[in-house]
């Protein structure tokens, strides 16, 4: 049974626990130095020249428009780029990818994250999960970075929020709606895969929130979300370092300025471009080896 209204305003409007008093030491615990968690001085370094020589006469071989409040999926050979374009009017996607043969190798946004930033850009790749660990994609052009950080500390194109879903919807509004970004992803899988919407979600991800503006606010440290700056013709360009399968929402938030999860929001569609590089732009390249690690996580092999 969901909360009534009136439980929902009882339980929206009981205060946190205040902290407990410091201790005694409190500002020698608190003296540590900040370090970077992960050290990527051993990863490849972004070629630009390399990226940009590949990009310079690219030959459109496809696209896909998502609708509003919908999902798409589109193929990348590996060595192709494809962009994310705004259409007609702002509007943020989420976006999902697998290995094109092996749906168990899946974009990690969490350790992408970790790797990179809360907010991705040129230069930046997208990794796959445990056990492969490799680049799925590299961004190599971003129409709007020179949004940077704004001054509430937020950015563009996050690696930080999940994805809207009808799960979350319902615990909070207790009604049902189904152009969750959650819900598009499973249904545009289901239907590519021609699988019930049970076998395809559980291939749904944490996403790569392309366009959408976020950060955390610097009092509580809630999530927040602001109006999208993205305009018709912006664009958010990948390399596919492997094959990739990739699905695309178009988010029920349309901009993002005031909400999601409904019919509300004005809404416009996205375009999936794929391009094919010129032939011998891509002299030497080859797609990244799985990770290396043995998989023995300190077990003898049988």
């Amino acid at each position: 049974m969901s909360p009534t209204s009136s439980e929902k305003k009882v339980i929206n409007s009981m205060p946190k626990p205040s902290r407990l008093a410091a201790p005694r030491d409190a500002n020698d615990r608190a003296k540590g130095k900040a370090f970077t968690a992960y050290s990527v001085e051993r990863l490849p370094s972004y070629n630009a020249a390399f990226y940009e020589a590949a990009r310079a006469n690219l030959i459109k071989i496809s696209e896909t428009i998502v609708p509003p409040r919908n999902g798409g999926t589109f193929s990348v050979p590996a060595g192709h780029f494809f962009r994310i374009v705004s259409v007609e009017g702002p509007q943020v996607g989420d976006l999902n990818l697998w290995n094109a043969h092996n749906l168990a190798e899946r974009f990690y946004s969490g350790k992408t994250r970790a790797l990179h930033a809360s907010h991705l850009t040129t230069g930046d790749r997208l990794w796959s999960s445990f056990p492969y660990l490799r680049p799925m994609a590299t961004i190599t052009h971003d129409t709007l970075s020179w949004y940077g950080w704004d001054e509430d500390g937020g950015g563009l194109h996050d690696v930080i929020g999940t994805r809207c879903d009808p799960y979350t919807n319902y615990l909070l509004n207790g009604v049902e709606y189904h152009h969750c970004c959650h819900s598009n992803l499973t249904r545009t899988l289901a239907q590519k895969l021609s699988v019930p919407a049970s076998e395809a979600e559980p291939h749904i991800h944490d996403v790569l929130n392309v366009f959408m503006c976020s950060g955390f606010r610097r009092d509580t440290h809630e999530y927040f979300l602001r109006a999208s700056p993205v305009r018709p013709g912006d664009f958010l360009e990948f390399f596919a370092e492997i094959d990739l399968l990739g699905a695309l929402s178009a988010c029920p938030g349309g901009d993002c300025s005031e909400m999601h999860s409904s019919d509300v929001a004005k809404c416009y569609p996205l375009k999936v471009e794929v391009y094919r590089p010129a032939e011998g732009t891509l002299s030497g390249w080859s797609p990244p080896p799985v990770n290396g690690y043995s998989g023995s996580h300190g077990l003898e092999r049988p």
